[in-house]
C-alpha cells in the first residue's frame, strides 16, 4: 500500500483479520481461494467483510458453483446489502429451485 496501490487483494486469516484490515490504508479486498462448499464460501466472505474487508475477489468459488449466476448473487448480498451467510445461503438455494432445469 505504501508503493500507491489503491487496494490490497490478500487472503482471509481466522486469526486477528481485523487488525489487518484496520492497520492497511487502502482498502483490502479477500481473494476466494480454494474451492469451498457454497455454505463456507459464503460464511468466508460475511466474516472478511463483517472484519473490515471492502470486498472479495472469488472466482472458482463462483465459476465452480453448482449456480455460478446464483451464488454472485449470494456474495452480492453479503458484500452490498450486509446478510449473513445463512440469508445468503437461503437465498442462493431458492434461486437454485426456481431455476430453469434441462
Amino acid at each position: 500500500a505504501e508503493l500507491g496501490a489503491t487496494f490490497v487483494k490478500t487472503y482471509y486469516t481466522d486469526d486477528d483479520f481485523e487488525t489487518v484490515t484496520s492497520s492497511c490504508p487502502v482498502p483490502i479486498v479477500i481473494a476466494g481461494g480454494k474451492k469451498l462448499p457454497e455454505a463456507d464460501a459464503l460464511t468466508l466472505a460475511h466474516r472478511a467483510i463483517q472484519e473490515g474487508a471492502a470486498g472479495v475477489d472469488m472466482g472458482r468459488n463462483i465459476f465452480q458453483s453448482d449456480s455460478p449466476a446464483a451464488m454472485i448473487q449470494a456474495v452480492r448480498m453479503v458484500v452490498h446489502e450486509g446478510a449473513s451467510a445463512k440469508e445468503a445461503l437461503e437465498y442462493y438455494r431458492s434461486l437454485l429451485e426456481d431455476s430453469p432445469r434441462d
